[in-house]
């Protein structure tokens, strides 16, 4: 069984709970690792990266125990990846160290229409620069719109800004606008962007067997789908 933050956030965010957690296929018996029903476990199959980048999820209330939230992807590939629950009254102290790291650039990634003069905007990493830690903001669109707003010490961090015109291959969930992509998604294209080449495609291959897996554990939706889904793509 493999660990990282975001498990260990949901433990956390387990053990606070009043009541069940009752996702969607809750009478599932899942593996407590990748999630996903017990037969269509992959985490055989998982690959370990190292990477100049780095990234700070912050996950909205019950995002961490979803089955379908793909920031646990990001933590299953990159080990020093960092996960913490959003508050709008309470920040934890390790999340305002961990964006004040001296030796790293901070971006809250994030569409640059959001962003206000005179906040910086980024849709390259400056040649020279710091390695990135890229804050990713974890949740429903309107929930990171949320604490986009609503977290004032990222208000002075610059934007890093993706280009998310082409459609989401994310599939698991439905976004509220066909251009919203899901957040393992935008972590491979800024690992792309940063020059982390081999860890970009290590990711996006874990998502697509993840996505896979997830999809051949629902009946409803076979798995044959996606695949007829790809092959029109090409």
């Amino acid at each position: 069984m493999s660990d990282n933050a975001v498990l260990r956030l949901r433990t956390e965010r387990l053990a606070k709970s009043t009541r069940p957690f009752l996702a969607r296929g809750s009478r599932a018996i899942r593996c407590q690792s990748c999630l996903l029903p017990v037969r269509n476990c992959i985490c055989a199959t998982r690959e370990i990266h190292q990477a100049a980048s780095r990234f700070c999820l912050v996950m909205f209330d019950t995002e961490p125990m979803k089955p379908s939230n793909t920031g646990r992807l990001i933590a299953d590939v990159l080990p020093d990846t960092l996960a913490f629950m959003w508050s709008r009254t309470e920040t934890d102290p390790a999340l305002i160290e961990a964006i004040s790291d001296p030796s790293r650039q901070a971006y809250v990634v994030f569409p640059a229409s959001f962003a206000e003069p005179p906040r910086q905007v980024f849709t390259e990493v400056p040649a020279g620069s710091k390695p990135p830690l890229f804050i990713m903001l974890d949740g429903t669109w309107n929930e990171a719109r949320k604490m986009f707003r609503k977290s004032p010490y990222l208000d002075n961090l610059p934007v890093f800004s993706l280009d998310v015109s082409a459609s989401s291959g994310y599939i698991l969930r439905e976004a509220s606008r066909p251009e919203l992509h899901c957040t393992v998604e935008v972590a491979a294209a800024l690992l792309e962007k940063a020059g982390d080449l081999e860890a970009s495609a290590g990711l996006s291959r874990h998502f697509n067997h993840f996505r896979t897996q997830y999809l051949a554990g629902k009946p409803h939706h076979p798995v044959h789908q996606l695949t007829a889904k790809n092959a029109e793509s090409l």
